[in-house]
């Protein structure tokens, strides 16, 4: 019952990251006309990717959080290193979406693949246990993510 609970809460705090930075991005990308507008990379995928993905991506997060929770809700430098992870996670919407400020965005996405990484290395895991293979959708995402926003940044 307690992992059950210990999931619950990391899918609460993970999904509430993602509406909380939704909510400050304003308007939709789809009907964002800034962002409509952009040269965009040819490898940007549908936007109904974008739902399916982080859905996915965040149900693995709180997957491989829970089943390490111990660590994560007890060791100071790991639960740091994850609320850290959640901030930028907020705060790359609405540095992109609503400022427009697509430069400073892109070391912010820098930024949520190095706590991404430095969570799993505090845990004592390298990426090429069966635990890790859940933060590898998400490493992915980011990184493409990040290639997004830099092929943004330069071309616009």
């Amino acid at each position: 019952m307690r992992k059950i609970a210990v999931f619950v809460l990391f899918l609460v705090m993970n999904f509430g990251a993602l509406a909380i930075g939704g909510i400050l991005m304003g308007d939709n990308p789809a009907e964002n006309n800034w962002y409509n507008g952009l040269n965009q990379a040819p490898w940007t995928p549908p936007g109904f990717v974008f739902g399916l993905a982080w859905t996915s991506i965040m149900l693995c997060f709180s997957i491989y959080l829970a089943t390490s929770s111990v660590f994560v809700l007890n060791e100071p430098k790991l639960r740091n290193t994850y609320v850290l992870h959640l901030l930028l996670n907020i705060a790359w919407n609405p540095v992109f979406f609503f400022f427009h400020q697509t430069w400073l965005a892109f070391p912010i996405l820098i930024g949520l693949i190095l706590t991404l990484i430095q969570l799993n290395r505090q845990m004592g895991y390298s990426f090429y246990t069966n635990k890790s293979w859940l933060l590898f959708p998400y490493f992915i995402w980011l990184v493409i993510a990040a290639s997004l926003n830099a092929y943004i940044a330069i071309m616009n």
